[in-house]
């Protein structure tokens, strides 16, 4: 197994996460401070839009506007020229608040939930995933998911991988040419590792970030660990990114959602697909 060491690049935000290699930048949504930020590889950030609601997943319809999740009032966002728009209304098919997403080369956005009240320690209920159009038009795709989470789309268009949060598991779907999600499996079970954010490699690896584990893995099909990267606090996403995608960006904070950083490595199987 190959262990790596972070270097830091961002720190003072609170809860970043949904990191996103666009334009030459890593993009996040820093939760509890509601903003989306762009931050270079200098160093250099920039506030684009502030969500009242939590942004979360991000993602660029092909006219490379911003799609944004509105995390509490179950909304997916589109970041105009003259300003934010609903895009979508998802609360009659999201069980509880919106989550991660992943938008494919269509415009397609692929939107997960928590399912039920996660925050105040509810009973846990299962999730849909919900295929939002370009036009707007929503529907299910897939359902009884257990916290779907972070998700790519192979190269290929043809694959979906989400990671169930609850379930410990990577969980694929193939994508039909309506959008569509059908043939549901097993991807990699991964044992104690509750997947967060992820990413995807060109020799079809999967990082992961690990909440509680203080680290984010590398995976292959099946759940083989190959690659191990520690950090100080919790790792809750990662994304490759960088000019040749080979620079692993993580981000981190702590179980109170303070100290947030960008924390990022190279590393030797540069990024591909989705998002």
């Amino acid at each position: 197994m190959v262990f790596l060491e972070t270097k830091v690049l961002l720190e003072d935000l609170l809860f970043p996460e949904s990191p996103r290699w666009h334009t030459d930048k890593l993009w996040f949504s820093d939760m509890d401070s509601h903003k989306v930020i762009t931050v270079d590889l200098n160093a250099n950030t920039e506030t684009i839009v502030e969500i009242p609601n939590r942004p979360s997943g991000l993602g660029w319809l092909p006219n490379d506007r911003l799609l944004i999740v509105s995390m509490e009032n179950c909304s997916l966002l589109r970041l105009d020229p003259e300003g934010i728009t609903q895009h979508a209304d998802l609360s009659g098919l999201a069980t509880f608040y919106c989550n991660d997403m992943v938008v494919d080369k269509k415009g397609r956005a692929y939107v997960g939930n928590f399912g039920f009240d996660y925050f105040n320690t509810k009973p846990f209920k299962p999730a849909e995933i919900v295929l939002v159009e370009p036009s707007g038009d929503a529907r299910i795709v897939a359902e009884s998911m257990s916290f779907p989470n972070g998700t790519v789309i192979t190269p290929d268009d043809n694959t979906l991988i989400v990671g169930e949060s609850f379930a410990a598991r990577l969980t694929a779907f193939n994508i039909m040419e309506d959008g569509s999600l059908t043939d549901r499996r097993i991807w990699a079970n991964l044992k104690s590792l509750a997947p967060d954010g992820i990413c995807l490699d060109v020799e079809d690896g999967i990082w992961l970030a690990a909440p509680g584990r203080h680290r984010v893995v590398r995976v292959t099909e099946g759940g083989k660990i190959t690659h191990k990267v520690k950090v100080k606090t919790d790792a809750y996403a990662c994304m490759l990114g960088g000019s040749d995608r080979d620079i692993l960006f993580i981000a981190t904070s702590t179980h109170e959602r303070i100290n947030g950083r960008i924390e990022y490595v190279k590393v030797d199987i540069p990024g591909a697909g989705l998002p």
